[in-house]
Formats: C-alpha cells, sequence, structure tokens
C-alpha cells in the first residue's frame, strides 16, 4: 500500500492556547509525531539564542517578539513546501493569535488552534512540579504566573480560529471545533 508522502497533505499550522503548565509542550511533542510535522518550540530558541537574558516579562516580550519576526518567513516557507508546523510558543492573546493568522493566511494553509482548558490551581501544580525536575529552560514563580496570568484571553469565536478545546485531563472536549 502507497502512502501519500507529506507534501501532498494539506500543511497546517498547529498553535496552542493555555496558561502556564496547562499542557502545551506536553501537547505539541504528540502532535509533532504526525508524519511530515516538524515542532519548533520558542522556550528552546529563546534559552538558545538569549541565554541568561531573559530574566522579566518584559526582557521575554521583546525577545519573542523578535523572534516571531524573524521566524516568520521560514514558517510561511515550511507551510509552503508541504510540511506542517507545530509552534509551542504561547498564543495566550488576541494579538498572537493576529500574528499566527498571518502567517498561515499568506501561505493559505490550514490551521489548529490547541485551546488547554485547565483551571489555575491545576496549572500551578503542574509548574510547581516542572520546576522541581529542573529541565525547563524557564522556570516560573506562583508570583509570576500571576503575573502572566493577568494577560491570558481564552480565544472567542469571533477571531474566527478553529479551535479544539482539551480539558484538564487531556481530552478533547466533544464540539470544540468551529
Amino acid at each position: 500500500m502507497q502512502t501519500a508522502s507529506p507534501t501532498h497533505a494539506t500543511p497546517t499550522l498547529h498553535l496552542v492556547c493555555g496558561k502556564i503548565g496547562a499542557g502545551k509542550s506536553t501537547l505539541c511533542r504528540q502532535l509533532a509525531r504526525a508524519p511530515g510535522t516538524v515542532l519548533i518550540s520558542e522556550d528552546a530558541w529563546l534559552a538558545g539564542l538569549y541565554p541568561a537574558q531573559i530574566r522579566s516579562i518584559a526582557d521575554y516580550l521583546q525577545r519573542a517578539d523578535q523572534l516571531r519576526t524573524v521566524l516568520t518567513p521560514h514558517l510561511q516557507a515550511l507551510l509552503r513546501a508541504g510540511v506542517s508546523v507545530v509552534l509551542d510558543f504561547p498564543f495566550n492573546t488576541a494579538a498572537t493569535r493576529a500574528w499566527a493568522r498571518e502567517v498561515f493566511e499568506a501561505v493559505a494553509a490550514a490551521h489548529a488552534l490547541h485551546f488547554l482548558d485547565v483551571d489555575d490551581a491545576v496549572c500551578k501544580a503542574r509548574l510547581r512540579a516542572r520546576n522541581a525536575l529542573g529541565e525547563h529552560p524557564f522556570q516560573a514563580s506562583d508570583e509570576e504566573f500571576e503575573q502572566i496570568t493577568r494577560h491570558f484571553v481564552a480565544p472567542a469565536p469571533q477571531e474566527g480560529f478553529r479551535v479544539i478545546r482539551y480539558a484538564a485531563d487531556g481530552f478533547m472536549i466533544p464540539d470544540s471545533i468551529r
């Protein structure tokens, strides 16, 4: 039996939305297992490009903006080439989701916005466990969680994204795709 090559499949830009500790990176690694799919991790790129230079939320915002600017044409080239891309970036505001829209619409690629709808208590517990392991390039305190979470905006229907919503247990919530 012959299977289609990834260049013949519809390239998809996968985006994730969820608070710190919601499970975005875990889901991204699962999504990236699909044939013809690459994973691009914001945390890995920022840690590699700016070692020990991100000490505040302002530092992060500046460096993340620079990274998005540089990656945009590369992401579009991958999608044009028929490669699906999983972006392990936090698409937690309307502004970051607008950037993603610019990426996929410019090349007429498909998209999926994976929304991890997990409450604060679960996220904080997961964050503390992640911090304790010491394997993640960035650690966040409960106070930083609160500061960052204040800016979180769940995707709204009027944004027009194809949203796939997940509960804390990682299971997709039925009727979540628009």
